[in-house]
């Protein structure tokens, strides 16, 4: 699970980022990706919870942009929903190559291969944030996986 890993010191660092825009830079809307700098980090947080709280056969929470509109309120959603998140993953080898079915669509898909779509999916945004911190004139945090300690979970 060194990509959860990775995904999360990531997001981080681009909250860090962050920190040097106005929260008017943080909501202007953007050409591509899902509109705007914040409410992308918003939607990594949102769509990765509900893929796993679908592999776990829950019911997905919807969280409303509007509830959470500020640089601090997306990265307290993102402590709050890793945690839970990191604690179902320790546990998730026995699950890999069962199929499962998500409330918001009809096919069954294999617990692997939606891991593997949460991590591609976030690796995907970061690309697009990317772009828009060079339109900024700002540079971007590293996605370089080579080199970092990965440290904040230790999955068994």
């Amino acid at each position: 699970m060194k990509f959860f890993e990775y995904n999360w010191q990531v997001r981080d660092e681009w909250f860090d980022w962050c920190n040097q825009l106005t929260i008017k830079e943080l909501l202007k809307n953007r050409i591509g990706g899902v509109g705007n700098i914040l409410f992308t980090l918003f939607h990594i947080i949102d769509v990765e919870y509900s893929w796993i709280r679908g592999i776990q056969g829950k019911e997905d929470v919807v969280f409303q942009f509007d509830d959470y509109n500020t640089l601090e309120k997306v990265k307290a959603l993102s402590d709050k929903l890793r945690k839970e998140i990191a604690e179902y993953l320790r546990n998730i080898d026995d699950l890999k190559e069962q199929s499962v079915s998500v409330p918001w669509d009809e096919k069954k898909y294999a617990v692997n291969d939606i891991i593997h779509h949460i991590i591609a999916h976030e690796i995907h945004h970061i690309g697009q944030l990317s772009v828009w911190s060079r339109e900024l004139g700002l540079q971007p945090p590293s996605s370089s996986f080579v080199g970092r300690d990965l440290k904040f979970v230790h999955f068994s």
